[in-house]
C-alpha cells in the first residue's frame, strides 16, 4: 500500500522521538521521559504537527493521580464519560498544543505544510458543532502535546500566524482553559453589563474568564490573593476580592459591586465557597432581571459543598455544570486569537525533560503565579522556551 504522508522536504522526520509517557497512576516518578518513542504517522484527515509548547492544566495532574472523586472525598476514580476509561497506558499527556504541520495525510491539502497553529483539544465523539456530550481529550483518551510530534484532525489544529505571539504564548491561549471558561459563560448565558463573579482567578481558566467577559461585555469581579490584584485588574477585572474572613465574603463583593447583586458566579473552587457565591445572587431579587446562574467547572476548594436546596428552587438558581466547550466556541475562540481581542497569560516555561520539576512547581505555585505555565521539547528549547525560562530554585 503507498504511503498517503506528505512530508516537507526542508524537515525530515525522524522514525523516533523524545516524550514523555505516563505509565500509570501515581507520583511524577510515573512519568518516564524516553527518547525512542517511535513517531506517529498522520492518517487520513489527519496532520502532523512539530511541538513547540504545549501548556501545562491541573486536568494533566488529576489524571495521572487519578484524582477524580466520586461520593466521598477519598474516593477516586479515572475520568471516564459514557463506558470504559479511555485513559489507557503509556498515555502522552498534555493537551494544549502549538507547533507546526510537517507532514498531512491522505485527504489533506500539502499546502498547509508550515502552518502554525493551535490545537482544539477535544476528542470529539460526532460531527455536532453545538454540543458536546461526552467530553474526552488529546493528552488523556489519545497522545496528546507532551513529545516532539503529535498526529491530529486537520480541522481541530487552527492556523494562527500572529508574528506578534510567540509560540509559548500561543500555547497559554489553549482550548482546555479558554474553550472552558467560554462553555461556563455560554451555558449561564452571560450577557453585555451583567455581573460576574470570577473565582480561581489568576489561574489558567480565571485568567481567561476575564478576559472573555470584557469581550462580551460583562462585567468581572475577581475572587484572588490581593497582591495579584494590580495583574489582574490590569487583565480587564473591575475588582478583586480576597476570600480571606468567610463570614464578611458576601459582604465585600457587594460592597464592590455598589450593592447590586452578582448576575451570575463562575465557580472553579467549589466547597464551602459554593454556598457563599449563591449568597452574592441572591440578594434584592426584585432588582434582578435574569435568573441567578452557576457554572461549575472545578472543585479545587473541595469535592462536597453543602447547600439547601430550598433556597436554590426558592430562588431559582440555575447550575451549570461544564466539562470542555463545543466546535463553535472554539472556532470562535481562535477568531477572537487572531484578531488580538484575547491575549496570552503566561507565567513561564519548562523544558519537557524537567517535566517532574514543573508539576511540582505546578502544585506549589507560590504568590506570583498567574496564567499558565508551558512544556517546550527539549529540541525547541532555545527558540521557544528559553525567552520564558522558570527555575525551581
Amino acid at each position: 500500500m503507498a504511503d498517503t504522508q506528505h512530508t516537507a522536504h526542508a524537515t525530515p522526520i525522524p522514525t523516533k522521538m523524545s516524550a514523555m509517557l505516563l505509565t500509570g497512576h501515581g507520583d511524577v516518578d510515573a512519568l518516564q521521559y524516553r527518547q525512542d518513542v517511535p513517531t506517529p504517522k498522520p492518517g487520513p484527515g489527519q496532520v502532523l504537527v512539530q511541538v513547540t509548547a504545549t501548556a501545562k492544566n491541573n486536568t494533566d495532574r488529576k489524571a495521572r493521580e487519578g484524582l477524580y472523586p466520586t461520593k466521598g472525598k477519598e474516593e477516586v476514580t479515572s475520568f471516564a464519560m459514557g463506558g470504559s476509561p479511555t485513559l489507557t497506558f503509556p498515555r502522552i499527556q498534555g493537551a494544549d498544543v502549538a507547533g507546526r504541520i510537517v507532514a498531512v495525510g491522505e485527504g489533506v491539502d500539502e499546502h498547509r505544510i508550515g502552518e502554525r497553529g493551535l490545537l482544539d483539544f477535544n476528542i470529539y465523539a460526532d460531527e455536532r458543532r453545538d454540543i458536546n456530550l461526552t467530553p474526552d481529550y488529546y493528552g488523556h483518551g489519545a497522545d496528546g502535546g507532551y513529545a516532539d510530534y503529535i498526529a491530529v484532525p486537520a480541522d481541530q489544529f487552527h492556523h494562527v500566524a500572529n508574528p506578534e505571539l510567540h509560540d509559548a504564548e500561543l500555547a497559554a491561549m489553549g482550548m482546555c482553559s479558554y474553550q472552558t471558561a467560554y462553555h461556563m459563560m455560554t451555558a449561564a448565558n452571560v450577557r453585555a453589563g451583567e455581573r460576574v463573579l470570577v473565582s480561581g482567578a489568576s489561574g489558567g481558566v480565571g485568567t481567561a474568564l476575564i478576559q472573555l467577559c470584557r469581550i462580551v461585555g460583562a462585567i468581572p469581579y475577581a475572587v484572588s490573593q490581593l497582591d495579584k490584584a494590580d495583574a489582574l485588574i490590569s487583565l480587564g477585572a473591575e475588582a478583586v476580592i480576597d476570600r480571606g474572613d468567610l463570614p464578611t465574603f458576601v459582604e465585600r463583593v457587594l460592597a464592590e459591586t455598589g450593592g447590586q447583586a452578582i448576575d451570575a458566579v463562575m465557580d472553579l473552587v467549589g466547597g464551602e465557597m459554593t454556598d457563599l457565591f449563591i449568597d452574592t445572587m441572591i440578594g434584592d431579587m426584585q432588582r434582578r432581571t435574569t435568573y441567578p446562574r452557576l457554572s461549575i467547572a472545578g472543585a479545587s476548594g473541595g469535592n462536597i459543598s453543602e447547600i439547601m436546596w430550598t433556597r436554590i428552587y426558592l430562588y431559582q438558581v440555575q447550575i451549570f455544570g461544564v466539562s470542555h466547550g463545543t466546535r463553535e466556541e472554539a472556532e470562535q475562540l481562535i477568531d477572537w486569537i487572531r484578531s488580538g481581542e484575547l491575549k496570552p497569560v503566561l507565567h513561564g516555561a519548562f523544558k519537557l525533560s524537567e517535566l517532574h520539576d514543573a508539576e511540582r512547581y505546578f502544585v506549589n505555585r507560590g504568590s506570583n503565579y498567574l496564567g499558565k505555565i508551558v512544556i517546550v521539547p527539549d529540541a525547541q528549547w532555545d527558540n521557544h522556551g528559553a525567552p520564558f525560562a522558570l527555575t525551581t530554585a
